[in-house]
């Protein structure tokens, strides 16, 4: 493995921001850390970073112990949040900052920077200064001056949080590809749950200094394994009284249920039903335009479940009575989160969400 954290214990006084912390990365992925603030994503980060020391434990970076190495002679090029490019230098200088650091010749600087820019979509601008730029393209140059040194590893602080949401969602887009491109080893930082599903090759649960759960955007939002994760990624409501819904009953020593959106079907009375043995009577409470589709509150027995029904479908209204049909469930037995499906679908019927 290419990165690996063995044994990680961090504590800043009475809080503990790496707690046991455990995991390995392959060479040229592209990895997520991905939780709540105060989770620890980002001492992790630092610690990877020589910004900060783990108080016990190893970290090794292409398998060499780099605990005492001082951060500037550990190979990471690091991307942070803010850009932080210098303001009076030209976004030709900024990029080369690394290079001239390194002493390489003129030309070695005029050859890479040129390479950079051209990677980034920003040849022919080199001679710009950062209040001259976008967000985006701020961004882009803040990643070719943390590439031009050639690290073993690059890290990225939340790289989308000063953007805004066209442009952020563009530069994901344009991350993945450039990395994937460069076949660097990188690890980014975010809280967003649709960023690290969309660009990340693995992810990277944290919450309260621990590590929740491993695996591909895939896995994790379609097998959580702990009750935090099944909550956390994708929008979920809590259950602990599940059994009272059709088509599932309470497992003994399963306390706690989650329901997802798009577990939920919503038919207007009167459409034709897949399963009516498992459908309950829903009251529409809430509707909410999201641009391509319809978000919608409906109570079931009292419990609030959030579904959605696309704008090709026939318009639901606030107070109708409609026919409500849940799917699946997450459940947790107290250590683990299990997927259970609705009884009344056989095992030849696909769901399609």
């Amino acid at each position: 493995m290419y990165v690996k954290l063995h044994n990680i214990e961090k504590s800043f006084g009475d809080f503990k921001a790496s707690d046991h912390i455990n995991f390995e990365i392959e060479k040229g992925k592209l990895v997520a850390l991905l939780g709540p603030s105060g989770s620890g994503k980002t001492t992790i980060l630092r610690m990877l970073a020589g910004l900060e020391y783990p108080d016990s434990g190893d970290i090794f970076i292409d398998g060499v112990r780099v605990n005492d190495l001082e951060a500037s002679k550990r190979g990471i090029g690091f991307v942070f949040q803010n850009y932080a490019l210098f303001r009076y230098m030209t976004v030709y200088d900024n990029i080369a900052f690394g290079l001239e650091i390194q002493k390489k010749s003129k030309k070695e600087c005029k050859e890479r920077v040129e390479e950079l820019l051209e990677l980034i979509g920003l040849k022919g601008m080199g001679h710009r200064y950062p209040h001259q730029l976008s967000g985006g393209q701020k961004q882009r140059v803040a990643f070719a001056r943390a590439l031009a040194p050639n690290p073993h590893l690059l890290l990225l602080d939340e790289p989308f949080a000063a953007i805004d949401a066209k442009v952020r969602q563009e530069l994901r887009s344009w991350l993945k590809e450039t990395i994937n491109k460069v076949g660097i080893t990188s690890i980014f930082v975010t809280h967003d749950q649709d960023e690290a599903i969309e660009v990340a090759d693995e992810i990277i649960i944290t919450n309260h200094g621990r590590i929740e759960q491993i695996g591909t955007p895939l896995e994790i939002y379609r097998n959580p394994t702990t009750l935090f994760t099944a909550q956390f990624i994708g929008e979920s409501i809590l259950l602990e009284d599940y059994g009272r819904l059709k088509g599932f009953e309470q497992e003994v020593r399963a306390a706690k249920a989650v329901i997802r959106p798009e577990f939920v079907k919503v038919t207007k009375r009167g459409e034709q039903l897949q399963f009516p043995n498992s459908v309950e009577e829903g009251v529409v409470e809430k509707l909410s335009f999201r641009g391509s589709h319809i978000e919608m509150q409906i109570n079931v027995k009292g419990i609030q479940l959030v579904a959605t029904r696309s704008l090709e479908e026939n318009p639901v209204n606030l107070g109708e009575k409609v026919d409500v049909l849940i799917y699946r469930l997450f459940v947790y037995n107290g250590i683990t989160a299990s997927v259970v499906e609705n009884m009344a679908i056989q095992d030849n019927a696909p769901i399609y969400i």
